[in-house]
């Protein structure tokens, strides 16, 4: 069996509860990780004053898989958001969430199956922002041909790889017709390539509402940086919210695999967490790493405790701790 070195980030808030709960249902799905631990965000920063460490950034590069809890992001003061740097850093340029409906967990739609592609690393999300005068600041929205085509191809690629139907670029092109329309040209040219996969467009307003009206209507979406983090967790909310839905972060030969929530602080260190959103990733990350065998056990295993109400965290409506859930995953576990 090989033994595959991740780094590990363990984040902060409730990042290292859901972490090492997680890791106790990888340990008992048979796959032989060696993990590599650094610290990110608030525990780094107080600890070298650094947020992002030069030591994490060199053992992402070294072994080209991070498992990532969720770090805290100081809102409108303190440093900047470690999301973001690691993503230029690393050039992570795509995030793929994936949204589906899980067994037993209450949501407003059922038979959700779609795939969020978002361009990770420009357009206003990337924080390029200055003073111009007191009392005006100014935010840069940056669109490329380079960035809006490759974020193209990837969703296509994607698409024609696990049997997809249909890719949407989601724009607002209609007001920025230069940025916006520079990312649907780009769009157009790369969709030529795949005459398979049918292609359509949707100004996000006209989306956000299809989306909270008819999900399935939609498969795979692409769209750039700002527009992604929005509509990702609208979709997030079709199935039962941030705690149940797992993300990645992948570039040319790097990927970082992470829960999408937040650090929620005002729970950490109660055992209330719900890991799942972050044992998604964890899933995704196995599939990565070519452990689709034990990908497929975790799967069953987290799919029995939900659908069987075997566990329940607060957030789906019970009482089982962080750590109570894992166990429940780990003893329904196929051998």
């Amino acid at each position: 069996m090989a033994t595959h070195t991740i780094t590990l980030i363990p984040g902060d808030g409730i990042g290292p509860e859901v972490t090492n709960a997680v890791l106790r249902i990888l340990a008992a799905s048979g796959v032989s990780i060696e993990w590599e631990r650094h610290d990110a965000g608030v525990t780094a920063f107080e600890r070298t004053g650094r947020a992002l460490p030069a030591t994490l950034i060199e053992s992402i590069r070294r072994n080209k898989v991070a498992l990532k809890g969720p770090v805290t992001t100081p809102i409108a003061e303190g440093f900047t958001s470690v999301n973001v740097g690691l993503r230029k850093s690393l050039d992570l340029y795509a995030n793929l969430r994936p949204v589906w409906n899980l067994p037993g967990v209450p949501s407003r739609f059922g038979g959700v199956d779609l795939v969020i592609v978002r361009e990770n690393t420009e357009d206003l999300y990337a924080g390029l922002e200055h003073e111009v005068v007191p009392g005006v600041v100014e935010s840069l929205k940056i669109i490329t041909e380079r960035a809006s085509t490759r974020i193209a191809e990837f969703a296509f690629t994607h698409a024609r790889r696990h049997k997809r139907q249909t890719v949407t670029a989601i724009h607002k092109a209609n007001i920025m017709k230069l940025s916006d329309g520079l990312f649907l040209e780009c769009a157009r040219a790369v969709a030529r390539a795949y005459p398979d996969i049918r292609y359509d467009e949707k100004i996000v307003d006209a989306a956000c509402m299809h989306l909270v009206m008819d999900p399935g209507k939609f498969d795979v979406l692409v769209m750039p940086n700002l527009y992604g983090d929005i509509v990702s967790d609208l979709c997030a909310g079709l199935v039962g919210g941030l705690g149940v839905v797992g993300a990645a972060n992948l570039g040319t030969d790097i990927a970082v695999f992470e829960a999408v929530h937040g650090s929620a602080p005002d729970i950490a260190g109660k055992g209330l967490a719900n890991p799942t959103a972050l044992l998604l990733s964890a899933v995704l990350m196995l599939r990565h790493i070519d452990e689709g065998q034990a990908a497929d056990r975790v799967m069953q295993a987290l799919g029995r405790v939900l659908d069987e109400g075997l566990a329940r965290t607060r957030d789906l409506g019970g009482t089982t701790s962080t750590l109570g859930f894992a166990d429940a995953v780990c003893q329904s576990m196929p051998t």
